[in-house]
């Protein structure tokens, strides 16, 4: 479903259009009758740290020099 209204009434329905874009409507605001932006959600970026916790035994210290039978899987 779209949704399209002026900058007027928007002003006063930002939250409601905020809202209906989050559950992806998609949203266009206008000037005049003409369509200027379209409101959209952003990108949902969240990291979860220790989502594998438990299952890596051993944490590699990336500064500590390699062992030589590392070295020797490299070549």
């Amino acid at each position: 479903m779209t949704v399209q209204m002026n900058i007027a009434e928007a002003k006063a329905r930002l939250s409601e259009l905020v809202a209906a874009a989050e559950n992806g409507e998609e949203v266009i605001l206008a000037r005049s009758g003409r369509a200027v932006v379209r409101i959209v959600p952003v990108a949902n970026r969240r990291f979860r740290i220790g989502m594998m916790d438990g299952m890596v035994e051993k944490i590699p210290d990336f500064l500590e020099p390699m062992s030589e039978e590392e070295l020797r899987l490299w070549e």
